[in-house]
């Protein structure tokens, strides 16, 4: 079992930055992945970012390229998600996400993950 624990999350006027931080525990991580994915209300829920745990390739929504950033730290076993000139419609609840195995799946559908996150709201002001 992976449990996972968000953290960051809050309140930030648009243009500001936040830092999210999702620290895993339960099973060591080499080869995974880990990723980000938000919800909006009213909204579907979105893919934002992921990060593969060997060799640190990383992938994007085209709406948060150049702004957003994942990283991790292999001794913490934590992902990150920096938020930067964030906008309103960046506002949502963001939820940490880890695959266990890599092979065959894409980095943007929710259920190729293995273990979910409870979420983190971001609220962005205008």
């Amino acid at each position: 079992q992976v449990q996972l624990v968000e953290s960051g999350g809050g309140l930030v006027q648009a243009g500001g930055s936040l830092r999210l931080s999702c620290a895993a525990s339960g099973r060591t991580f080499s080869g995974y992945a880990m990723g980000w994915f938000r919800q909006a209300p009213g909204k579907e829920r979105e893919s934002v970012a992921a990060i593969r745990w060997s060799g640190g390739t990383t992938y994007y929504a085209d709406s948060v390229k150049g702004r957003f950033t994942i990283s991790r730290d292999n001794a913490k076993n934590t992902v990150y998600l920096q938020l930067n000139s964030l906008k309103p419609e960046d506002t949502a609840v963001y939820y940490c996400v880890v695959a266990t195995s890599w092979y065959g799946r894409s980095w943007k559908r929710w259920n190729d993950y293995d273990y979910w996150g409870q979420g983190t709201q971001v609220t962005v002001s205008s």
